[in-house]
Protein backbone atom coordinates (compact mmCIF):
# COMPACT_ATOMS: atom_id res chain seq x y z
CA UNK A 1 0.00 0.00 0.00
CA UNK A 2 0.85 3.87 -0.50
CA UNK A 3 1.14 6.20 2.93
CA UNK A 4 2.05 9.37 3.28
CA UNK A 5 2.85 10.42 6.40
CA UNK A 6 2.24 13.58 8.01
CA UNK A 7 5.05 15.20 10.21
CA UNK A 8 2.86 14.46 13.04
CA UNK A 9 3.46 10.70 12.60
CA UNK A 10 5.67 9.44 14.53
CA UNK A 11 8.72 8.14 12.74
CA UNK A 12 8.39 4.70 14.25
CA UNK A 13 5.42 4.01 11.85
CA UNK A 14 7.34 4.95 8.45
CA UNK A 15 10.24 2.88 9.52
CA UNK A 16 7.82 -0.16 10.57
CA UNK A 17 5.54 0.36 7.65
CA UNK A 18 8.52 0.58 5.23
CA UNK A 19 10.01 -2.77 6.77
CA UNK A 20 6.49 -4.52 5.96
CA UNK A 21 6.88 -3.56 2.15
CA UNK A 22 4.74 -0.67 2.13
CA UNK A 23 5.43 2.86 0.14
CA UNK A 24 5.77 5.30 2.94
CA UNK A 25 6.09 8.72 1.44
CA UNK A 26 7.14 10.95 4.81
CA UNK A 27 6.35 15.21 4.82
CA UNK A 28 9.45 15.86 6.97
CA UNK A 29 11.29 14.62 3.92
CA UNK A 30 9.43 16.14 0.90
CA UNK A 31 7.78 19.46 1.92
CA UNK A 32 8.53 20.34 5.77
CA UNK A 33 5.89 22.84 7.55
CA UNK A 34 2.78 21.84 4.65
CA UNK A 35 -0.14 22.99 5.84
CA UNK A 36 -3.09 20.20 6.22
CA UNK A 37 -4.55 21.25 2.99
CA UNK A 38 -1.64 20.89 0.80
CA UNK A 39 -0.72 17.43 3.13
CA UNK A 40 -4.08 15.83 2.49
CA UNK A 41 -4.38 17.24 -1.68
CA UNK A 42 -0.64 15.50 -2.30
CA UNK A 43 -2.26 12.09 -0.39
CA UNK A 44 -5.40 12.33 -2.90
CA UNK A 45 -3.16 13.51 -5.70
CA UNK A 46 -0.70 10.23 -5.34
CA UNK A 47 -3.30 8.29 -4.03
CA UNK A 48 -2.00 7.83 -0.54
CA UNK A 49 -3.67 6.43 2.93
CA UNK A 50 -2.43 9.59 5.02
CA UNK A 51 -0.88 8.75 8.62
CA UNK A 52 -1.40 11.08 11.22
CA UNK A 53 -1.69 12.26 14.91
CA UNK A 54 -3.21 15.08 14.53
CA UNK A 55 -6.63 15.74 14.93
CA UNK A 56 -7.02 18.49 12.51
CA UNK A 57 -7.59 16.13 9.70
CA UNK A 58 -10.69 14.54 11.14
CA UNK A 59 -12.38 18.27 10.70
CA UNK A 60 -11.10 18.80 7.62
CA UNK A 61 -12.81 15.49 6.03
CA UNK A 62 -16.21 15.33 8.24
CA UNK A 63 -16.91 19.19 8.56
CA UNK A 64 -15.31 20.38 5.88
CA UNK A 65 -15.75 17.78 3.15
CA UNK A 66 -12.04 17.65 2.51
CA UNK A 67 -11.44 14.90 -0.67
CA UNK A 68 -9.70 11.92 1.22
CA UNK A 69 -7.88 8.80 -0.29
CA UNK A 70 -7.68 7.46 3.52
CA UNK A 71 -6.75 8.63 6.69
CA UNK A 72 -5.28 7.22 9.78
CA UNK A 73 -5.04 8.89 13.02
CA UNK A 74 -3.57 7.20 15.43
CA UNK A 75 -4.48 7.95 19.47
CA UNK A 76 -2.18 6.43 21.49
CA UNK A 77 -1.12 8.10 24.86
CA UNK A 78 2.76 8.05 25.80
CA UNK A 79 2.38 4.74 28.15
CA UNK A 80 0.94 2.92 25.05
CA UNK A 81 4.00 4.71 22.21
CA UNK A 82 5.85 1.03 22.39
CA UNK A 83 3.18 -1.20 20.58
CA UNK A 84 2.34 2.09 18.26
CA UNK A 85 4.17 1.22 15.21
CA UNK A 86 3.00 -3.08 15.28
CA UNK A 87 -0.45 -1.74 15.56
CA UNK A 88 -0.31 0.07 12.68
CA UNK A 89 1.11 -2.61 10.80
CA UNK A 90 -1.30 -5.09 12.03
CA UNK A 91 -4.20 -2.59 11.14
CA UNK A 92 -3.04 -2.33 8.04
CA UNK A 93 -2.50 -5.90 7.17
CA UNK A 94 -6.16 -6.73 8.62
CA UNK A 95 -8.03 -4.14 6.52
CA UNK A 96 -6.45 -4.14 3.69
CA UNK A 97 -8.06 -2.16 0.67
CA UNK A 98 -10.91 -1.17 2.63
CA UNK A 99 -8.62 1.33 4.27
CA UNK A 100 -8.81 3.35 0.96
CA UNK A 101 -11.26 6.24 1.12
CA UNK A 102 -12.13 5.17 4.72
CA UNK A 103 -11.07 7.18 8.46
CA UNK A 104 -9.56 5.00 11.07
CA UNK A 105 -9.06 6.07 14.15
CA UNK A 106 -6.11 3.64 16.08
CA UNK A 107 -5.99 3.52 19.69
CA UNK A 108 -4.21 0.86 21.73
CA UNK A 109 -5.94 -2.33 22.01
CA UNK A 110 -9.09 -1.30 19.11
CA UNK A 111 -9.52 0.17 15.62
CA UNK A 112 -12.50 2.32 14.42
CA UNK A 113 -12.88 2.22 10.64
CA UNK A 114 -15.39 5.03 8.83
CA UNK A 115 -16.27 5.74 5.47
CA UNK A 116 -14.86 9.50 4.85
CA UNK A 117 -18.14 11.17 3.71
CA UNK A 118 -18.77 11.70 -0.18
CA UNK A 119 -18.54 14.86 -1.37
Amino acid sequence: MRFLADESCDFSVVRALRAAGHEVLAVAEISSGAADEVVIDLAVRQGRILLTEDKDFGQLVFANAQPSGGVILMRFPARARGRLPKTVVDVTEQVGERLMGSFVVVQPGRSRISRSPEV
